[in-house]
């Protein structure tokens, strides 16, 4: 049974090379083990990139457009997450991933060189959404502001610092966005973007139907688009995380979907620090032909 004081607000802990949030740290020998099925759709994100979002339209879209199917249970247990462990707290995501029928849709945020071997081997399709770097590293604030399974982040300014250096939970979003980048030319990865799915969410739902191979009407992809428009999922109890208890997630501290914008990070970012994260930002994505809208 784990307490409370086990987990929560703990330091990140490094394994093989990248910080990893405490309570997830001693899963991953388990996760290398996992057994992939051949139907497996993998969803990976950088934190805070949409992934709550890409999650129920993956839902949907397998579903035809069924509202009412998608309202069969809780987003964490449609969409299972791969390192989620907190014993005596919640059930494992391989255990709830291991109850899901097929096609399961599995849902992670770990670096490309973490991720269980059987995933590479069944050839499992997988698809990555990417969201500027500006507005992760914002919305991670917020978001590790809430969650208590993650450290205090500090203030604003300490927080960007540990972002632009890789540390915090899941490590540099710089080395994460390129080398899922890089590993699309050998694997059947769909490579989206956040900017992209805000812009044109019709374009780029019907782009994952495609990848998935599911013939969707018009009417099916008006209705995946409105049922997981910004508004409804921020009120939508399945989706929105109210339904976790406080002590791991505290929304008087920040709402879990907080704004779902791009470009909002114009308002925090200082002259200053918007001047050093560009110079970084141009070594750290030089020699990668992935290029990012910072706005719409």
């Amino acid at each position: 049974m784990t307490s409370q004081n086990d987990v929560l607000r703990k330091n990140l802990k490094i394994v093989r090379g990248y910080p990893i949030t405490y309570a997830f740290a001693s899963g991953l020998e388990k996760i290398e083990q996992f057994q992939s099925r051949r139907d497996d759709i993998v969803i990976a994100t950088y934190p805070k990139s949409g992934t709550t979002w890409i999650s129920e339209i993956l839902d949907m879209v397998l579903n035809d457009g069924d509202v009412e199917k998608c309202k069969r249970d809780f987003i964490t247990a449609k969409v299972p997450m791969l390192e989620m462990i907190l014993p005596g707290v919640r059930t494992s995501g391989i255990e709830q991933l291991e109850k899901n029928p097929s096609p399961r849709l599995v849902k992670t945020h770990l670096p490309i060189d973490l991720i269980p071997k059987s995933f590479w081997e069944n050839n499992c399709k997988m698809i990555y959404l990417a969201r500027n770097a500006k507005d992760v590293a914002v919305s991670y604030y917020h978001f590790d502001l809430m969650n208590n399974l993650q450290p205090l982040p500090g203030s604003w300014e300490e927080y960007l610092e540990k972002f632009i250096t890789g540390n915090v939970a899941f490590g540099s979003w710089f080395n994460h966005v390129k080398s899922w980048w890089k590993k699309k030319e050998e694997h059947p990865i769909l490579f989206l973007h956040y900017e992209d799915m805000k812009e044109n969410p019709k374009q780029e739902i019907k782009k994952t139907a495609r990848f998935l191979e599911k013939n969707l009407s018009d009417e099916m992809l008006d209705k995946i688009i409105h049922h997981t428009s910004f508004e409804m999922m921020k009120d939508n109890p399945l989706v929105n995380y109210t339904h976790l208890p406080s002590m791991l997630m505290d929304p008087s501290k920040s709402s879990f979907m907080r704004k779902g914008i791009a470009g909002d990070w114009k308002n925090y970012f200082t002259v200053a620090q918007n001047e050093k994260f560009d110079a970084i930002y141009k070594k750290e994505m030089s020699g990668t032909e992935l290029q990012f809208r910072m706005e719409i």
